[in-house]
């Protein structure tokens, strides 16, 4: 049950994170690559997004260390920030792997998967200012869109690795590239994981 009509710290530290995480989600997709320094750029940037995010899930649980009552269960405030927080952590090793492996051109599938994934997070930050206003019954339809979006990458995952063995020769780069797809939909399922948590926190509360 909420109490109080304000807004609550926790919802407001929470969206602190989403924010961040959707801020983090928009650079990956929108930075072009076009050398080794560019690599080294990007990872570097995205490393700065990930150590904020630390930063503010430090923040919250020092708050949740010195409060006796919460809005909703704190363990569910937990799992939303540490959810959300893997998916930001997917985005910087992906970041720092395209460094690792010097890859300057991210191919098509690449691309789709950021995409799908830049909007998976744009729902992940609308559920949470929901939330932060406590409008929990219309988190509903944008956790359904997440599971949608993830439901997309396992497609694209099944279609990239497929032309992938059909058109490249070379074991290393397949082992490489591979890699990388796998990773995105890693991201993918990181996101699923938040829509999941924001079901139970519906459930809950509602």
């Amino acid at each position: 049950m909420f109490f109080g009509q304000k807004k609550d710290v926790f919802f407001e530290k929470l969206l602190e994170i989403a924010v961040n995480l959707n801020e983090a989600s928009k650079y990956y997709e929108e930075f072009k690559i076009q050398n080794a320094s560019d690599l080294k750029t990007f990872s570097h940037e995205m490393k700065e997004y990930e150590t904020k995010g630390d930063k503010f899930i430090h923040s919250l649980i020092v708050e949740l260390n010195k409060t006796f009552i919460t809005p909703i269960e704190r363990e569910d405030i937990l799992q939303l920030a540490m959810k959300m927080d893997d998916v930001l952590d997917g985005f910087e090793q992906c970041s720092a792997r395209f460094e690792m492996y010097s890859i300057t051109q991210a191919d098509e599938y690449m691309v789709e998967f950021v995409a799908i994934l830049e909007k998976a997070v744009e729902e992940i930050l609308d559920s949470v200012k929901l939330l932060s206003n406590k409008k929990l019954l219309e988190i509903r339809v944008h956790a359904i869109k997440i599971k949608d979006y993830e439901s997309q990458c396992d497609e694209l995952l099944r279609t990239s690795i497929k032309q992938l063995f059909m058109n490249q020769k070379d074991p290393i780069k397949i082992i490489q590239v591979k890699e990388m797809y796998e990773m995105f939909e890693s991201i993918a399922d990181s996101c699923q994981d938040v829509a999941n948590t924001l079901e139970q926190i519906i459930m809950r509360n509602a």
